[in-house]
């Protein structure tokens, strides 16, 4: 029995995972949060007492102020707050620091994003081997137990193909993982998390194809499917962690990932890219100072947690799963659905960051029963995916299973035909002002999205 948990970081993410885990400490134990700026810690805190989510008011919720680069610091961290499971939520570029730490003092290791070299973009795949998985042999001779990618996606998409795996088909052929936002936060533009690790996913598509690696250029290959409660979107193939991972645990012929864009944001994303604002290397001004372009976008635009309170609309994240079951041809898709809006009500959060953040919640209670303890580095695919969705069910994030029609008009295709077909195909077409931006925003000033 483990107990005692450390978060790290103190964005939208980690602000649902703390109101959860507090809702769980009789489970859990003390919480800590720590970030380098702890003013957001305490933010937090007072969050979840103002709503009266502490179940145990005899077990401790606190902060601490930590730069996670610093692997002597988080280590001291680590010991003196006598935390046993660490749940990593700071930025991609500290994984590797903390989970450093992690092995110096035997703390379980969470985190729900692979690793960023903030000088490196979209990294040669399987991107895990890069950095991760050459860490694993270390943890298999500690015994100590590390989780990677265990948010919603990667995390729950990958537990959805181990489950699609261990019940519904003796042979899978693809795995098409489908993530959409069809709510609104009515602001002209924003990114959901972190817009400087949103944009850093969409320098190029790396994607698992044949069993083999394929590369496409970003929003190059456009699908629109009608999902359940979110309705008809458009969606792009793309690059994602998961896929990473799942490429070499998961018997499947493709596995992709298509996420789901609005003409708006294309048009957005296509003109900074375009001019060069995503860029994540320094330029000089003519002032001799140095900026990196994709940084200054970042201060601009709103931070992700302060959406939550205008967001309205759902969200909707699975896997369209192929194969065969007892020699007949099956296709499953296994999803969960989420409101912004009951979100908010809840614990004071947008959708996006409550289907983060309550996974890693409910990996922590796993590993504090025992009921997952690998003591070894694994990805999600590679345990048991039932108690962990069944933990899910009851804590805020409800899985729903619709079995399709082989080849009805509830299929979905997502196989990538010729370049130029698809390019032909992948559009986005919006109405702008300048006098009145928000009309991007309006759907009935829109061109309506055909359904391919």
């Amino acid at each position: 029995m483990k107990k005692n948990i450390l978060i790290i970081g103190a964005g939208g993410v980690a602000h649902v995972t703390a109101h959860k885990a507090a809702m769980n400490n009789d489970v859990l134990g003390d919480i800590c949060i720590a970030s380098r700026t702890r003013s957001k810690c305490d933010e937090i805190i007072e969050s979840v007492r103002r709503m009266k989510h502490l179940k145990d008011p005899s077990k401790k919720l606190y902060s601490r102020q930590i730069d996670a680069l610093d692997i002597p610091a988080t280590v001291k961290l680590i010991r003196s707050t006598k935390s046993e499971i660490v749940i990593n939520l700071g930025n991609a570029f500290i994984n590797m620091s903390v989970l450093e730490a992690c092995l110096e003092t035997g703390a379980v290791y969470l985190d729900t994003a692979i690793h960023e070299d903030p000088d490196k973009v979209c990294e040669t795949p399987p991107w895990y081997a890069n950095y991760e998985w050459k860490r694993k042999d270390r943890c298999a001779k500690k015994g100590l137990t590390a989780i990677l990618g265990v948010g919603f996606d990667p995390g729950v998409v990958n537990a959805y193909c181990a489950l699609a795996q261990k019940r519904y088909f003796d042979k899978i052929d693809t795995i098409d993982i489908m993530d959409v936002n069809a709510g609104s936060h009515g602001k002209y533009f924003a990114t959901n998390f972190d817009p400087e690790i949103n944009f850093r996913e969409f320098i190029k598509v790396w994607t698992w194809i044949n069993r083999k690696w394929k590369e496409y250029p970003t929003h190059s290959v456009k699908r629109v499917y009608d999902f359940p409660v979110a309705g008809p979107c458009p969606i792009y193939l793309n690059g994602h962690d998961e896929l990473h991972s799942l490429s070499k645990n998961i018997n499947a012929n493709s596995i992709r990932f298509w996420m789901g864009f609005g003409n708006h944001y294309i048009n957005v994303f296509t003109v900074l890219r375009t001019l060069g604002f995503l860029s994540h290397l320094p330029v000089t001004l003519t002032t001799g100072q140095e900026v990196v372009p994709l940084k200054v976008v970042k201060a601009l635009l709103p931070d992700p947690k302060t959406l939550a309170p205008g967001y309205t609309g759902k969200t909707c994240i699975g896997n369209f799963v192929k194969g065969w079951k007892n020699g007949k041809k099956r296709e499953v898709f296994i999803y969960q659905v989420s409101d912004h809006h009951k979100c908010f009500k809840e614990i004071e959060s947008q959708g996006i960051s409550y289907t983060a953040g309550v996974p890693p919640v409910a990996a922590a209670m796993l590993v504090a029963k025992g009921i997952w303890d690998p003591k070894t580095m694994v990805n999600v695919e590679e345990l048991d995916p039932e108690p962990f969705i069944a933990i899910l069910d009851k804590i805020g994030l409800p899985t729903d299973v619709k079995e399709i029609k082989p080849g009805s008009k509830d299929s979905f295709d997502g196989t990538v035909r010729d370049l130029k077909v698809e390019l032909a195909e992948s559009t986005a077409t919006v109405t702008v002002s300048a006098a009145n931006p928000l009309i991007a925003l309006n759907p009935k000033a829109q061109p309506k999205t055909a359904k391919k």
